[in-house]
């Protein structure tokens, strides 16, 4: 479900530090995260989330969530405008 919406979102935000700056400047509508990514990474992300509010999904894969993403390698973090 959440690859589709990250490949039909108009706009998209990869990768953690730039995922953290959207959301801390209020402008992420709601945040993916790849399960198999590194705990430390996600837990940062999922705490700040939780501070503002913002819906989280998780996905299993960093490779599918790149590919959906339109790149050629893994993402951690994606954030939908």
């Amino acid at each position: 479900m959440s690859y589709e919406k990250v490949e039909q979102a108009t706009s998209v935000i990869i990768g953690t530090k730039q995922t953290q700056r959207a959301i801390e400047a209020g402008r992420a509508a709601e945040v993916i995260l790849a399960r198999d990514a590194d705990a430390k990474i996600l837990s940062k992300i999922v705490s700040i989330c939780k501070e503002k509010g913002l819906p989280i999904h998780y996905v299993d894969s960093m490779h599918r969530l790149g590919k959906a993403c339109g790149i050629d390698v893994g993402a951690a973090v994606v954030a939908i405008k």
